[in-house]
């Protein structure tokens, strides 16, 4: 083996809600969910489908790229990825975000309110994706939340009050917003108000639909004007560790468990030796056909 391949670390190293992790007898074939549910007891990351495709293990890792010079934030699903991927990056789950024991976050708050979530499996991925977003994008668009959402599934809702109180986080919704209050304060009706203002009968719906009252689905469930603002400068700081350290990002890490080892090399020529002794070893990206 070549000399430097020598010049290896063995213990992985990474934040998860803001404290580090020094764990030096890690398994290379745990998942990061298997990771947090089993080890650090972080039980909110659901186990669902177990390959990808449900969306409920979803959880935001963050590593900073010195390239552009900034953190970088991505929704992940923590069935699939290997807990040694972690090396050197920070992983935040809906435990690390809010609760009822101390605040909801303005995402959880939400979703709450909006009556978005009736089992619960679901729940802390559709958070986890749409909180990845606000942290890349303050003020996305419905076209970017319709694509956060792509890789979660909710077999209760129907996804409309899940999408009700999340689209008030977007752009267009202010936007909408806006205009509906222009048109209140000038007495216009043009589809998007109505002209009695506070008197419409959809803030008086009361259950009754005689005297040509409102309908049951035109009722307003909640008050999207009493929802807590949006804040990204309130958001936990990236690790300053991981920031202003960059030994993580070259460290040739080598983690051996039972039945396997995990070599991360950083180093093109490094992969080509290790690929040409171990032939069959697996190049692990996607990890989908764990």
């Amino acid at each position: 083996m070549r000399e430097y391949i020598l010049k290896t670390e063995s213990t992985l190293t990474f934040y998860v809600n803001g404290r580090k992790v020094v764990d030096n007898n890690v398994d290379p074939e745990w998942t990061l969910l298997y990771y947090l549910r089993n080890k650090l007891r972080l039980c909110g990351t659901k186990l669902g489908c177990s390959e990808g495709g449900c969306g409920a293990c979803t959880v935001m890792v963050s590593r900073y790229d010195r390239v552009k010079g900034k953190v970088i934030h991505l929704a992940i699903n923590a069935c699939l990825a290997p807990v040694a991927s972690m090396h050197g990056l920070a992983v935040t789950t809906v435990e690390g975000i809010g609760s009822t024991k101390t605040h909801l976050h303005p995402v959880q708050k939400r979703i709450a309110e909006a009556h978005g979530s009736q089992c619960g499996f679901c729940t802390p991925g559709i958070v986890m994706s749409m909180y990845t977003l606000l942290r890349n994008l303050p003020k996305p668009k419905m076209k970017d939340m319709e694509i956060a959402f792509q890789g979660n599934l909710c077999r209760c809702t129907g996804y409309r009050p899940i999408i009700e109180g999340f689209r008030s986080f977007t752009e267009d919704w202010e936007q909408s917003q806006a205009m509906y209050n222009n048109h209140l304060n000038n007495g216009i009706s043009n589809g998007n108000g109505c002209a009695k203002g506070d008197q419409c009968c959809k803030n008086k719906f009361n259950g009754v639909t005689a005297n040509g009252g409102c309908t049951e689905d035109q009722a307003v469930l909640f008050s999207k004007t009493e929802y807590t603002p949006y804040d990204p400068s309130q958001e936990p700081i990236f690790p300053p560790e991981l920031r202003m350290n960059s030994s993580f990002d070259s460290q040739f890490l080598v983690i051996k468990g039972k039945r396997a080892t995990w070599y991360r090399p950083t180093k093109l020529e490094d992969l080509l030796y290790l690929k040409s002794e171990y032939p069959h070893a697996r190049i692990i990206v996607g990890n989908t056909e764990v």
